[in-house]
């Protein structure tokens, strides 16, 4: 089980902690360990964030849904809207699947 410092899966001793501050809205970050043990990534395909669908994303995907287009076209559409495109065909199937299971 993992802490709320680290890392999943590479044991990387790269540590923040954001906190609220009582006064008001605004957060404070803090460092703990400023070090990491692996190579930066700078191609982000797999990683959780930018594998998410946008807001835009998750409306459009709903509307091709209504229309019956298949989760592989809704993919390729989004690739070609955007070449970064990093989601994933797993994702767009789990997204379906849950308009799916709220339209019930």
């Amino acid at each position: 089980m993992h802490g709320p410092y680290e890392t999943k899966k590479c044991g990387c001793p790269f540590k923040l902690k954001g906190e609220q501050m009582a006064t008001n809205e605004n957060w404070q970050l803090f460092v703990h360990n400023g070090r990491h043990n692996h190579k930066i990534d700078v191609y982000s395909h797999g990683h959780a964030q930018a594998a998410r669908l946008t807001e835009e994303q998750l409306q459009q995907t709903e509307q091709f849904r209504k229309s019956h287009v298949p989760p592989r076209n809704i993919l390729r559409f989004f690739r070609e809207q955007d070449v970064g495109c990093a989601v994933s065909a797993q994702k767009i199937y789990n997204v379906v699947v849950k308009i799916k299971r709220n339209q019930m």
